[in-house]
């Protein structure tokens, strides 16, 4: 064996050794949620969703990958829970009230009625609901006095109807289409972005919202050791991303205004 020849091309292997080390220890962040865009939209979509881009943004700041799935709603809670995966994307607080959150929330998020153009029904708060069909979403929070409404009316004839799955929102505007239900809940964020997408931006009447907004996050495993760090660096991002205004040009290019 020529060394002289060996000692370069064993170096060069050193070398790529030292290279490849830090890429086989990076640190990835794995997040998800149901689809609920423009807040997470699809994975493998040019915009994944504002929370997704802001997220993925602040963390690689901090050299750590963001990893975004979309799961049923009701398993990301459990696994969050169980330390099974980081966070949950646009939690709120009555999602999960022993989740780790940053002090400031990612956006308020206003949930409103909408019903049929033709209905007369408005919300004015929930002894209002008695006149009509609801449409909900499984696991979701609509604030204290609705989700004790929700719970109370839920098996009980079909005052309230729960929708389940990745297309729970589709489902409940079908029922709304064909009948089935009187009026749905949504984020109005989730629902203008929906229509639009389905080519029916302004079929739907809105017919009064739920005061008052709600604070979303994105909310980390209290299972983890690693969840207070990240959400220092996130914390840390979301105070930066605000003062400087990156986080307006994101909502901007959403087509979104912060509440």
């Amino acid at each position: 064996m020529d060394l002289c020849r060996r000692l370069p091309t064993l170096f060069a292997l050193l070398l790529a050794g030292v290279g490849l080390a830090p890429s086989a220890r990076a640190e990835t962040l794995v997040i998800a949620a149901d689809l609920w865009c423009p807040i997470n939209c699809a994975p493998d979509a040019e915009r994944p969703g504002i929370f997704i881009e802001l997220a993925r943004d602040i963390f690689a700041e901090s050299g750590i990958a963001v990893r975004y799935e979309i799961r049923n709603w009701a398993r990301v809670l459990q696994q969050v829970r169980h330390g099974e995966i980081n966070a949950a994307v646009g939690a709120g607080r009555e999602d999960a009230p022993d989740f780790l959150y940053t002090t400031t929330p990612v956006a308020m998020s206003r949930n409103c009625f909408y019903t049929q153009q033709d209905s007369q029904w408005r919300f004015t708060g929930v002894d209002s609901l008695a006149s009509v069909r609801l449409g909900v979403i499984n696991d979701y929070s609509y604030g204290e006095q609705l989700n004790a409404y929700v719970t109370a009316q839920h098996g009980h004839g079909d005052r309230v109807q729960v929708a389940a799955g990745g297309a729970a929102l589709d489902l409940n505007l079908t029922k709304l289409d064909h009948g089935r239900i009187d009026a749905l809940i949504e984020n109005s964020w989730v629902i203008q972005s929906r229509l639009a997408d389905l080519g029916r931006a302004g079929s739907l009447r809105e017919a009064g919202c739920r005061e008052p907004d709600v604070p979303i996050y994105l909310a980390f495993s209290p299972a983890r050791e690693d969840s207070a760090r990240y959400v220092e660096i996130f914390e840390r991002g979301l105070q930066r991303y605000r003062a400087d205004g990156r986080l307006q040009v994101l909502l901007d290019s959403y087509g979104v205004s912060e509440r």
